[in-house]
């Protein structure tokens, strides 16, 4: 394997924009009614593939000063890609692109690129230390279709040759950007230029890999005859020619172009359902860059490649649906039982845990989700229901002040969007981890609250927040409640997965039934035998260290890419909980704790009767909750400094 020296592994440079993609498919774009947001453009996408891949990756382009720049600054950000060189240009807009799927051969899309943001990069933009940071610069024939992206891109090339930077080319040939087509065919791939030809000509020698599909080798080579296309290029540079053969996968070109496509290096691709091919060459390119990297053959590199590829195809949406370096590696290995990969229940699970871009190392929450409990305490002291919200808002600042005194922690809240709409809308953005309820308070068998449909619902919620479900289940009852109760959480975690969100699961076993060490981990067991993979458990205090160990063997051999175990409070007093928190923290498998009653409860009731006013009541709160953040923190830092935490 190469050596890698450098502090990046690419830098992808050229387009980033905003893709727009109908939420409909088999339609025409015209009735299209509603659509998902994600970053877009080949670089972009690539930067965001090759982060997923495990490479230091980077993007040089530029954003608007407006909400879709910032959008794409923080996915990047999120998804680990260096942003350092995204300029902010505050006299353009980012680009937009309307994007939809008519059928296997039909993927309309509208380019919204008049004076964007991208395409004011410049010569200026380009800084030659950072170039020479990276083992490879990544550049698209997009920026060569004007005068002052193509100096830019000159300017990189010439930066990446003194500094020994490996140059790599896609060729990424969309006629309507050079002008040569009628604005509403995007779809459009080929059409002939000279001028284009010429352009691309261009940089052709100071490349050491180019990449690209026939249509995009004919542009560049200056004729539709593929092997006279290759040929033409050979004569010009000494570059690795990589061809796209789509479905069949990919062949390779080292050295002398041969008189057959068969005679170059040819691996095959991978049979799957062709759902969706745009994005498709963006997650090829960031599979073999991978390998490329890595130092690995062609043969390895083009596997990674038409994997890589062959995943997006089946999906909707390009950067989004690019897979992680494991997913891939797995469906190498592995391959899959369904011809249509977004079928595969197994595959697309290894993809959203793999791909999460949120990053929670421990919760500690302070959980007011609680909606009858407070609203019977209001009743019981004379109050008005409607002050559970302002109660709420109590909370919230609590929790602020506990949180700003302890900025190294991880903190989060559960609120409902019931009596704490007004709290969610302040708190969502801030960065803190928000959990928010779905079930209908008390429910056994689980019912929800919100209407009868729970995509509707849940298509309503910012994406940052994170469903929560209590489940009243023991492993023990009868088999129509646990049918009818397993049934909901089928329903909710399909729900959950299809709108992006994440998911908590919370079992509390009945009071009334018998509960020892193995009882929440046989739920656990069955729900994932289910086919339910909660990106989180929030569960009552565990009775002992061995059911610690049979929680994390559990959890882990299920599902290792779970977040972890959040410890629940249930209203028990405030040493109690402390204890459970001390030892809890002992365990990795651990990641915090969502505690409310015993921070508010006394408080609450003390608020409702008008013996405490607002100041005393939220730093009452903020003492005990502070208090509790307190002791996971010493527990944990000395389980960590002791090397004790255990799985």
């Amino acid at each position: 394997m190469t050596a890698r020296t450098r502090p990046l592994d690419v830098i992808c440079m050229g387009r980033a924009g905003v893709d727009l993609y109908g939420e409909q498919v088999g339609g025409r774009l015209e009735d299209m009614s509603s659509f998902a947001k994600y970053v877009g453009g080949c670089p972009t996408n690539i930067a965001v593939g090759t982060a997923r891949m495990g490479l230091r990756s980077a993007l040089l382009s530029r954003v608007g000063d407006e909400h879709m720049g910032r959008f794409i600054r923080e996915t990047l950000e999120r998804e680990g890609v260096d942003i350092s060189h995204v300029r902010t240009d505050h006299d353009r807009l980012t680009a937009l692109v309307i994007l939809g799927i008519r059928d296997r051969e039909t993927f309309p899309l509208i380019f919204y690129r008049e004076n964007c943001a991208d395409m004011a990069l410049c010569a200026d933009d380009v800084d030659a230390d950072f170039i020479a940071s990276s083992e490879l610069l990544l550049i698209t024939g997009t920026h060569l279709s004007t005068d002052g992206t193509r100096a830019a891109t000159e300017k990189a090339v010439a930066y990446a040759r003194a500094a020994g930077t490996r140059v790599v080319l896609d060729i990424d040939y969309r006629p309507v950007l050079w002008g040569l087509t009628g604005k509403g065919l995007g779809e459009e791939r080929f059409v002939a230029s000279d001028a284009v030809t010429r352009a691309l000509s261009g940089v052709l020698a100071d490349c050491d890999m180019i990449v690209g599909t026939e249509e995009e080798f004919h542009i560049a080579g200056g004729t539709t005859d593929t092997m006279a296309a290759l040929a033409a290029i050979r004569a010009r540079s000494a570059a690795a020619l990589v061809l796209k053969l789509g479905p069949d996968g990919c062949v390779v070109f080292p050295d002398a172009i041969p008189d057959t496509l068969a005679e170059g290096i040819l691996v095959p691709g991978f049979p799957v359902e062709v759902f969706n091919v745009l994005g498709a060459g963006d997650a090829f390119m960031s599979g073999l860059l991978a390998g490329y990297v890595r130092g690995r053959d062609w043969v390895d590199c083009c596997r990674l490649a038409n994997a890589s590829g062959a995943l997006v195809v089946s999906r909707h949406g390009c950067a989004p649906a690019i897979p992680s370096l494991a997913e891939a590696l797995s469906f190498i290995e592995k391959g899959s039982p369904e011809f249509s990969l977004r079928k595969d229940a197994a595959l697309e699970q290894l993809h959203w845990s793999t791909t999460r871009t949120r990053r929670y190392d421990e919760v500690l929450a302070f959980a007011f989700d609680h909606r009858k409990q407070l609203e019977d305490m209001a009743t019981a002291e004379g109050a008005d229901t409607a002050a559970v919200s302002a109660f709420k808002m109590l909370c919230l600042q609590a929790f602020d002040s506990v949180r700003k005194s302890r900025p190294d922690r991880g903190f989060g809240i559960l609120c409902d969007g019931r009596l704490g709409e007004d709290t969610l809308a302040r708190v969502s953005g801030t960065g803190a981890w928000i959990g928010r309820p779905v079930e209908y308070p008390g429910s056994r068998p689980l019912r929800f609250e919100g209407g009868p449909s729970l995509m509707a619902g849940l298509r309503e919620w910012p994406q940052e927040h994170c469903v929560k479900c209590l489940v009243f289940y023991h492993p023990d009852d009868t088999a129509e409640v646990r049918a009818e109760q397993e049934a909901q959480v089928l329903r909710l975690a399909a729900a959950s997965r299809a709108t992006g969100h994440e998911l908590l699961i919370e079992i509390i076993p009945p009071a009334t039934m018998p509960r020892d060490s193995g009882t929440i981990c046989r739920v656990i067991e069955r729900f994932y035998a289910l086919g339910i993979y909660p990106d989180w458990w929030k569960l009552p205090t565990p009775l002992g260290d061995s059911e610690w160990r049979c929680l994390a063997d559990t959890v882990r051999s299920h599902d290792p890419y779970c977040r972890g175990i959040l410890l629940l409070g249930l209203d028990a007093p405030e040493a109690e909980v402390a204890a459970a928190i001390a030892q809890s923290a002992r365990h990795g498998i651990c990641r915090g704790f969502a505690v409310g009653r015993t921070i508010f409860g006394d408080v609450a009731r003390a608020w409702f009767a008008g013996n405490m006013d607002d100041d005393a009541a939220t730093e009452e709160m903020a003492a005990r909750y502070g208090r509790l953040v307190d002791v996971w923190t010493d527990a944990r830092q000395g389980a960590e400094g002791k090397g004790k935490a255990s799985a």
